[in-house]
């Protein structure tokens, strides 16, 4: 399946919606979702992507703990990409990004972008 980058700069900001947690692999023993590359633990993390006047929620997965990131603070995202995916007829978008983190403060009065 094709992989298409998201160019996070031009959003005007990104927001932590729903704040990070493990992805589950099977629900009935409740093992989470493990990384294929990295062997660490799947977060899914939902972020506020605002540009102009419009803002969506998109929930994000990330090899790892996002440390410090928490509910309604600005983040900076790290390679995200967007994986078109059907299954027995359903279909989605699955988001990804290789690092989720606190947007530093300094970053934020340089006039830096959400996404930098």
């Amino acid at each position: 399946m094709a992989t298409l980058p998201i160019d996070t700069a031009k959003y005007t900001g990104i927001i932590c919606a729903v704040p990070p947690a493990p992805r589950v692999a099977n629900r009935e023993t409740g093992q989470l979702r493990v990384d294929r590359e990295t062997g660490k633990t799947v977060y899914q993390v939902g972020l506020c992507l605002m540009a102009g006047t419009s803002a969506d929620v998109v929930n994000v997965s990330v090899a790892g703990e996002p440390a410090g990131v928490q509910l309604g603070m600005p983040v900076a995202v790290r390679d995200l990409v967007a994986t078109p995916w059907e299954n027995d007829g359903r279909h989605g978008i699955a988001f990804r990004a290789a690092e989720i983190r606190p947007l530093s403060a300094s970053a934020t009065s340089a006039g830096k972008g959400a996404g930098q």
